[in-house]
C-alpha cells in the first residue's frame, strides 16, 4: 500500500502550562519560537499541517507566523486526546478527512524528516494502525539515563516500552552486552488511521500505563500492535531549560548564529 502525504494530518499539540518549563512553545530558539521550528520543518515533510493548543498566546504566536492553528479544550489529560479534538474541528471547519494522523511532539525543535519518513513507511503494511519511531543506538556501553526505551520483535512491533533501560543487563555487567543485543529509544512522534486513534481515545486508562506514566502502554495492554519505523537520526526533546540550552547551542552551530 502506498501512503501518500495528501492522505495524512500532522498535529502539533502544544501547551503553555507544562509542569518543568512553563511557556515551552514559546520559548526563543535563534530567531524563532519553539513551535514555528516544529511547525516548519514538520511541513518540509508534510502538506497539511495544524498545531492544536488551548492556550491563546500559542494560538496568536502561530496565526502570527503564518501556520494552521486549531484552539481545542483545556480539559485534555494529554495530547493524543487534544491531538484528535484537533482532527474533528478541523473537519468540521474545513470538510477535509484524513486516513493517517501524524502526532508531532511540540517540544521537538530539530525534528528530523527521517523521523517522519520512517514513520510513514510503517504503513506500507496493510495492518499497521499504530506505528511509532526508534533510534538505534550504536554505542551500546555507553546507555543514555532519562530515555524512554524499547523493545521490538521481528516483525518490527513493540513488544514493550519503558523509562528503564530494556532489555535489562543481569547483574549490571556490560560485558553481557554482545553483538546482537539491540537497544532502541523511542522518539515520541506517533502515526494512526482514524479509527485507531478514536479506539485509543475511547480506552481507559491501563495500569502499565500509569505505573510507566506512558500513555502508548494503553495500546498494547489492550491487545494492540505499535508497528517501529528505525532511523540513526538522533532526537533533542525539550522537557528542561537545561535541555532547551543544549538545542540553542545545536541550533547556533549549525547556523553560525
Amino acid at each position: 500500500m502506498k501512503t501518500e502525504t495528501s492522505d495524512i494530518l500532522g498535529v502539533i499539540p502544544a501547551r503553555f502550562n507544562s509542569t518543568r518549563l512553563l511557556g515551552k512553545p514559546l520559548k526563543i530558539i535563534g530567531d524563532k519560537p519553539m513551535i514555528q521550528h516544529v511547525y516548519e520543518r514538520t511541513k518540509k515533510t508534510l502538506n497539511n499541517v495544524i498545531v492544536a493548543t488551548d492556550d491563546d498566546r500559542i494560538f496568536n504566536c502561530v496565526k502570527d507566523f503564518g501556520g494552521k492553528v486549531i484552539l481545542t479544550n483545556k480539559n485534555h489529560k494529554n495530547g493524543t486526546s487534544r491531538c484528535l479534538e484537533a482532527v474533528n474541528i478541523y473537519f468540521e471547519e474545513t470538510g477535509k478527512e484524513f486516513e493517517y494522523i501524524v502526532n508531532v511532539q511540540g517540544d521537538e525543535p530539530l525534528i528530523h524528516e527521517d523521523h517522519l519518513k520512517k514513520l510513514i513507511h510503517c504503513f506500507q503494511d496493510p495492518n499497521t494502525n499504530f506505528a511509532t519511531v526508534a533510534l538505534q543506538l550504536s554505542n551500546k556501553k555507553t546507555l543514555p539515563n532519562g530515555k524512554v526505551f524499547l523493545v521490538k520483535d521481528r516483525n518490527e512491533y513493540a513488544l514493550y516500552f519503558s523509562r528503564n533501560i530494556i532489555p535489562f543487563i543481569r547483574d549490571n555487567n556490560k560485558e553481557n552486552i554482545t553483538d546482537n543485543t539491540s537497544f532502541f529509544q523511542h522518539i515520541g512522534i506517533y502515526g494512526y488511521t482514524k479509527k485507531a486513534l478514536e479506539k485509543f481515545c475511547n480506552q481507559k486508562p491501563s495500569s502499565l500505563e500509569i505505573s510507566e506514566k506512558l500513555e502508548q502502554l494503553r495500546w498494547l495492554e489492550n491487545g494492540g500492535k505499535i508497528k517501529v519505523g528505525i532511523t540513526k537520526q538522533l532526537s533533542f526533546p525539550v522537557d528542561t531549560i537545561e535541555d532547551l540550552n543544549e538545542v540553542r547551542k545545536i541550533y547556533e552551530k549549525k547556523h553560525h548564529i
